[in-house]
């Protein structure tokens, strides 16, 4: 691993220096070889947050194709997407079309969002997915080398990257003015859907409009229910990654940006205690990193469910419902709200320096950026979602274990102390179902 770039390089980078510097050490791919100026999309999931995310591709070149699992979003679509051909199973639609397409959007519940997104890239196909990247670890590393290899144009949704308010405060404090960092503190207030509850034993009959095996994909098999669709998949371990997977890809953003926090040694978690079938109701979860370039080793600790860390480390400022801090021996900046867009505190013995950073032309557009023969997109899953995306999944890693202090080796992906975990590591999938 290269040597972590220099703070002062690192604030003056112009644009032509790539988007490497921001996970410093990692390897940017390079500029794309095969230009494209009038791309082609397909998205998979076209409600939620796909509704924003198929908008935007449509906004940036031609949607030929939509996917859902949902005729009623499906149709619901297509009226924004007169030209667009509509499919249920997106491995039907990639084998059909996938010679008029040449990106897609991945907008489905977290198990899907792997599966989905090889099919696709496996086939040279460039790919923005939603955050988190994956449902499990093996998933994200295994995303990260596919896009090394076709050399493909990718994003990850998690759109506070592009902010300038988050930039600016990572290039903050990659001046060192804080001091040493010794503690980084994140909290959200998810979960805002069931759970810690067991699973439904009734089983309604699948509406018509719902293809309830291509929901299922490549999960364990369980009958309808509507505590599964919509939205409140997110709590169960089998279809999300709970309110650490939904939100730490936005909280954790800014230090992870500012601090290159991947390859945690070891994780553990305290959890209301929970059953395997959805996460808990709350949990605190400690990271520790190793030294890395010019940082010293330090701990990172999570909060959700309504747990807080404490007042003092906010240096007097009001404590919101999420946010996060970074402290230092010098002195701490806090950053309140979901994606550090609500401006920062600065507190202790520091003088604010002035910085410079790289503006971004928008989150989506600097993926269509890259599709065109651009840079990376600053999320590109090799350099820094890939990254991202396997620290927070060591924290649910940590919450499966239920107390047990989990020693992490990156380099294999493996859990050296706990072989019990390993399924969570690497799924199983369902038959007709693959990575």
């Amino acid at each position: 691993m290269a040597n972590r770039t220099n703070r002062r390089r690192f604030i003056k980078t112009t644009a032509a220096a790539g988007v490497g510097f921001w996970a410093a050490g990692g390897v940017s791919p390079k500029e794309s070889v095969s230009a494209i100026q009038t791309i082609n999309f397909a998205s998979i999931g076209v409600e939620g947050k796909g509704h924003s995310d198929s908008n935007d591709a449509n906004r940036s070149g031609n949607m030929v194709a939509i996917c859902d699992i949902d005729d009623r979003r499906l149709d619901k679509a297509a009226g924004r997407f007169g030209k667009a051909k509509k499919f249920f199973d997106y491995r039907e639609m990639l084998d059909k079309m996938g010679k008029s397409i040449d990106a897609v959007t991945v907008s489905t519940p977290d198990h899907s969002h792997a599966p989905a997104s090889l099919y696709a890239m496996r086939m040279g196909k460039h790919c923005f997915t939603q955050k988190p990247m994956t449902h499990s670890l093996y998933e994200a590393r295994l995303m990260a080398k596919v896009a090394k290899e076709k050399k493909l144009a990718t994003m990850m949704g998690n759109q506070g990257t592009a902010l300038a308010s988050l930039r600016k405060m990572a290039a903050i404090v990659q001046t060192g003015c804080l001091g040493p960092i010794k503690e980084v503190h994140v909290w959200t207030n998810r979960p805002v859907w069931p759970q810690g509850s067991g699973r439904p034993k009734e089983t309604p009959q699948v509406p018509s409009h719902l293809h309830w095996d291509e929901f299922i994909g490549s999960a364990k098999f369980r009958p309808y229910h509507q505590a599964y669709h919509p939205f409140k998949w997110r709590g169960w371990w089998d279809f999300g990654t709970g309110a650490l997977g939904d939100m730490a890809c936005h909280t954790l953003n800014m230090p992870f940006a500012a601090l290159d926090l991947r390859d945690p040694t070891s994780v553990v978690a305290q959890t209301s205690g929970h059953n395997k079938e959805t996460y808990p109701k709350w949990s605190i979860i400690d990271f520790q990193f190793p030294a890395r370039g010019k940082r010293g080793a330090l701990l990172m600790r999570w909060y959700d469910g309504g747990k807080l860390p404490d007042q003092k480390l906010l240096g007097g400022a009001k404590r919101e419902s999420s946010g996060a801090v970074i402290v230092g021996e010098k002195g701490s900046l806090y950053a309140p709200g979901d994606y550090a867009q609500k401006g920062y505190k600065i507190s202790g013995d520091v003088d604010e320096p002035e910085v410079k950073f790289e503006a971004s032309p928008g989150h989506f557009e600097e993926w269509v950026r890259a599709i065109k023969g651009g840079k990376p997109a600053m999320s590109n899953f090799i350099d820094y979602a890939g990254p991202l995306t396997e620290t927070v999944l060591l924290g649910n890693l940590a919450v499966w274990a239920d107390g047990k202090k989990i020693e992490w080796d990156a380099k294999n992906v493996k859990a050296t102390n706990a072989p019990e975990v390993k399924d969570i590591v690497k799924h199983k999938y369902r038959k007709g179902w693959k990575l």
